[in-house]
């Protein structure tokens, strides 16, 4: 399997440099997934520009990726510039449950929207748990 990893401090964009994501790749991508997440990878692009076909595994493998993030950061899936890709995601439903967002670099202003959101909940966590200190 040919991918390239750009990890930066907010994000790493994972580039699949293959055609297919079918029942050969599908467990090589799905252990790739599981090792960024275990590494601390906190917001993960996923960029497809290159991939024209995917299967149930395909599919089995980015549910994987996007159960790993959902309680870390954001999962994303960019560039899919496929048709058959798109229409196989929007009758599996898919749609509604993924993040896709049409570019990378709008990937990449999503991650730090939602990295921006994150720190301010968690802002206003602390200030609420000050407050309970007073009382």
């Amino acid at each position: 399997m040919k991918y390239e990893i750009d990890k930066q401090d907010r994000y790493c964009v994972f580039t699949l440099d293959e055609k297919t994501i079918n029942s050969i790749m599908a467990p090589q991508l799905k252990s790739e997934f599981v090792f960024l997440n275990n590494e601390g990878v906190k917001n993960l692009i996923f960029n497809m520009a290159t991939v024209d076909y995917v299967d149930s595994s395909g599919l089995s493998a980015i549910l994987t990726a996007n159960r790993l993030w959902k309680n870390m950061g954001s999962f994303i899936l960019t560039n899919i510039a496929s048709e058959s890709v798109q229409k196989l995601i929007e009758i599996s439903k898919l749609d509604g449950i993924l993040t896709i967002v049409p570019t990378l670099d709008e990937s990449i202003e999503y991650v730090h929207m939602e990295e921006i959101e994150r720190d301010m909940e968690d802002e206003e966590e602390g200030e609420d748990d000050d407050s309970d200190d007073d009382e």
